[in-house]
């Protein structure tokens, strides 16, 4: 099989997906209003912090929002990956994946794909983020081109944790099941990173957790690109970590679909 039929394939199943997508207008209104409840309500309720003289040296800005909306983005990310096994459970449900896996099409178009289409879902939802964001009086210190260097970022960090909520999806037979596990999940990466507290503010246990937290890893860069500019020492290491924990998960996902249900 061709390198072209490989991008064909991916391209019918992630195309499915997104006309499901659109086609849910409440889910993209929530997909709207969620982002902006998160940065608006959250970063200003927060925003006292700077007024203390010790807290926004640990913050590194004099303005919270600034500090808070890289680990949005990558927080709205992070929940809309680990629900993309979501429909890979619905479409085994109503029989759709068994017509999927009868086409003559790549089976690892399917995880893919899925992955794909939940990858470009959160830019959506990142980039309304970025655009309030500027509203708000956010002014990114790398200009469009760290922006655009961001969005990759949180394209990559989807990817991976798609996958992971893929990887679990074939091996569960309901919502339910899947739900409580990614719940699961999602809470303590969170609370266990640096998206909405800075490093330095922990204590040392939960600071040693936060060092190796693939969330850490994909927020720091994007912080530098937001706050410092382009400080490669910063950036590279992330990127790079981000990007492996991507294709690390591409891997496992088609070979956990391949399986148990391939």
């Amino acid at each position: 099989m061709s390198g072209w039929t490989w991008i064909s394939d991916i391209y019918y199943v992630c195309w499915r997906e997104m006309k499901r997508y659109w086609g849910q207008k409440p889910r993209i209104i929530m997909s709207i209003i969620q982002p902006l409840v998160w940065l608006v309500l959250m970063g200003n309720m927060m925003s006292g912090l700077t007024n203390n003289p010790f807290a926004a040296r640990m913050l590194g800005v004099d303005n919270y929002i600034v500090f808070m909306t890289p680990g949005i983005m990558i927080m709205i990310t992070l929940f809309g990956g680990v629900f993309g096994g979501v429909s890979l459970v619905w479409d085994r449900r109503i029989g759709y994946l068994n017509k999927m896996l009868s086409a003559p099409i790549w089976r690892g178009a399917i995880p893919v794909g899925k992955m794909t289409a939940t990858a470009l879902q959160s830019i959506f939802q990142v980039l309304i983020i970025a655009l309030t964001a500027m509203v708000l009086g956010v002014r990114f210190a790398s200009g469009i081109w760290g922006l655009l260097l961001m969005l990759l970022i949180t394209t990559l960090f989807c990817f991976a944790m798609a996958g992971i909520s893929l990887s679990i999806a074939v091996t569960v037979k309901s919502h339910e099941a899947l739900f409580a596990i990614i719940n699961f999940l999602t809470m303590p990466l969170m609370f266990t990173s640096n998206a909405i507290f800075p490093v330095a503010a922990m204590p040392a246990w939960l600071k040693a957790i936060a060092i190796w937290n693939p969330l850490s890893y994909a927020v720091t860069p994007m912080r530098a690109l937001a706050t410092e500019g382009w400080v490669w020492e910063k950036i590279i290491p992330g990127l790079v970590v981000v990007f492996l924990f991507a294709l690390l998960m591409v891997f496992v996902s088609n070979r956990q679909f391949k399986r148990y249900i391939a």
